[in-house]
C-alpha cells in the first residue's frame, strides 16, 4: 500500500510540470528546492516530538543512494524538455528490469526464467519506442529518460542491500539539482508562467512519492519496488492527453504495449508464484 500510493501519486507530475509552463532550469530550481524544503521541515518536526525518525542520509549507502536520486532527477526534467510524455514513462517503466538485473548482479537475486522473458520483451518495447524517435529530435530526451530509469534502479538496488530507510534520503537528494538549476537559472533567465502548478508539485507531489516509494525495498524486493512505476506509465499519458491533447505516435503506443503487456504479465505470475509457494508452505507446516 505504501509503494503504491507512492506511485499513484507520481501520476500526476509530468502533468503538472507541463501546466506551470516554463523554461527547464526555472522548473527544475522549484520543484527540486519546495521538496528538499519540505522534506527537512518535515523531518525536524518529527524529530521535535519523536527520537524514532530515520536519519537523513544513512550512512555512505544513504549518500550514494541520494546521489543517483539526483542525478535522476536531472536527467528527468531533461526528458520532459525534450520528448514526448508518453515516451518518458513509457521508457521509465523499464526501471523494473533494471532493478531484475542489478539485483541479480550484485545481490545474487537471480531472476527466473519468467523474469527474463519479460526482460527480454520490454527491451523489443524500449527499441522500438527509441527507434522512432531517430531523426525526430526526440533521442536526447529519450535517452535522457532512459538513464534516469537507471538511476532510479540503482538506487532501488542498494537501498535494498542495505535495509535503510531511504525516505529522507531521496528527498534531501534534491539538493545537487537544485543548486544546478539555480546556477543555470542565473545563467539563463528566469520564466514560469503558471508557479502554483510547480508548487504544488514540489511541496506536495513530489516529497509524498518519493518518501513512499524509497521506503518500498524496506518490504519488497527492488524489481517489485520498481513496477508500482507501471502506474505512472498508464495513467500519465492519459492525464496529459485529457489536458493537453498529445495522442502519442503509434510506434510509441506499440512499443509502450509491449512495456505494459510484459509487467502485467509479470507481475499476474509474480502473485501466482507467490500464492502457491506459501500454499506449499502451509502444506509442510500445517497450523
Amino acid at each position: 500500500m505504501l509503494t503504491a500510493a507512492g506511485g499513484l501519486v507520481l501520476t500526476i507530475d509530468i502533468p503538472l510540470i507541463r501546466l506551470a509552463n516554463g523554461d527547464h532550469w526555472p522548473i527544475l530550481m522549484w520543484r527540486s528546492g519546495l521538496t528538499v524544503f519540505t522534506a527537512l521541515i518535515v523531518w525536524f518536526i518529527w524529530r521535535r516530538f519523536s527520537r524514532d525518525v530515520p536519519a537523513l542520509i544513512p550512512g555512505k549507502s544513504g549518500l550514494v543512494v541520494a546521489l543517483l536520486y539526483g542525478i535522476s532527477s536531472i536527467c528527468f526534467i531533461g526528458a520532459v524538455y525534450n520528448t514526448s510524455t508518453a515516451n518518458i514513462v513509457f521508457i521509465l517503466a523499464f526501471n523494473s528490469m533494471f532493478a531484475a538485473l542489478l539485483s541479480w548482479i550484485f545481490l545474487r537475486e537471480r531472476p527466473k526464467p519468467a523474469t527474463l522473458l519479460a526482460m527480454a520483451a520490454m527491451l523489443v518495447g524500449v527499441l522500438i519506442i527509441v527507434g522512432s524517435s531517430v531523426g525526430t529530435g526526440n533521442l536526447f530526451g529519450d535517452v535522457l529518460a532512459l538513464c534516469s530509469a537507471f538511476l532510479v534502479a540503482s538506487a532501488i538496488t542498494i537501498s535494498r542491500a542495505s535495509g535503510r530507510d531511504m525516505g529522507f534520503a531521496a528527498l534531501v537528494a534534491v539538493a545537487l539539482p537544485f543548486l544546478l538549476a539555480v546556477f543555470m537559472t542565473a545563467k539563463t533567465g528566469y520564466r514560469i508562467d503558471h508557479p502554483w502548478w510547480i508548487i504544488l508539485n514540489g511541496a506536495v507531489v513530489m516529497p509524498l512519492s518519493f518518501f513512499c516509494l524509497a521506503n518500498g525495498p524496506k518490504y519488497l524486493s527492488g524489481p517489485e519496488v520498481a513496477m508500482f512505476y507501471l502506474l505512472e506509465t498508464v495513467l500519465a499519458p492519459i492525464w496529459v492527453w485529457m489536458i493537453f491533447s498529445e495522442v502519442p505516435t503509434s510506434q510509441s503506443l506499440v512499443g509502450g504495449t509491449i512495456l505494459v503487456a510484459a509487467l502485467i504479465a509479470h507481475s499476474l505470475w509474480q502473485l501466482h508464484s507467490g500464492r502457491k509457494q506459501r500454499e506449499i508452505a502451509a502444506l509442510r507446516h500445517p497450523t
